[in-house]
């Protein structure tokens, strides 16, 4: 069994990060990096594999908002909570709301959507989500390999590679469910205080 998930790992693991930081994927980013650490992948591929798929997402959502406005699916994102701060925010401070978007829960997706439909200008995004991409990619796959050190300390050298690898599934998994009910955490807060608004204005 463990022989079959590494052996799935090696082929698939940098594909998969890839795939995990296209969304808002910061579990797949740390995974990279511990896996990195563990001699699965190369610790660059690991980071070139996470920047990849953040700037690819977020790029993609961005021409999701520039050049299909009107699309059912665009318009969904325009009513989520927190898209009209991510809008004025981009037109206030566009710089900076680009550079700090992707470490906001809940955000990303919606702040793609509203940085297409703003008025910043698609080299500026480019270049702008290129560096922040880069930056998170080799912060959060940082944190992964650092955990495989401390991991190693705690666990000893007493767990052969493929249980350290169950492990780190493991922990994967937890820490992209604590990031899902995160997110719907601050999703509540935002639709409560649309609502507040809402009810401000009737």
């Amino acid at each position: 069994m463990t022989e079959t998930i590494h052996r799935l790992i090696e082929q698939y693991g940098l594909i998969a990060v890839f795939l995990g930081c296209v969304a808002e994927g910061e579990s797949a980013a740390i995974l990279g990096g511990f896996f990195a650490h563990q001699h699965v992948f190369v610790l660059w591929q690991a980071f070139l594999a996470a920047f990849l798929g953040a700037f690819a997402g977020d790029t993609f959502f961005f021409t999701l908002g520039r050049s299909f406005a009107d699309h059912p699916y665009v318009v969904g994102f325009r009513k989520r909570p927190g898209f009209g701060r991510a809008y004025h925010l981009l037109n206030t401070h566009p710089n900076i709301f680009v550079l700090t978007n992707r470490y906001i829960y809940g955000m990303r997706l919606v702040g793609g959507i509203a940085a297409g439909l703003s008025t910043v200008s698609v080299p500026r995004f480019v270049i702008l989500n290129a560096l922040s991409s880069a930056v998170w990619a080799c912060l959060f796959g940082t944190v992964g390999y650092v955990f495989g050190l401390g991991a190693e300390h705690i666990v000893g050298q007493a767990f052969a590679r493929h249980e350290r690898l169950l492990i780190a599934l493991a922990v994967g998994a937890g820490v992209a469910i604590l990031a899902w009910i995160v997110a719907h955490i601050f999703a509540a807060r935002e639709r409560a205080r649309d609502a507040r608004q809402d009810q401000a204005k009737s």
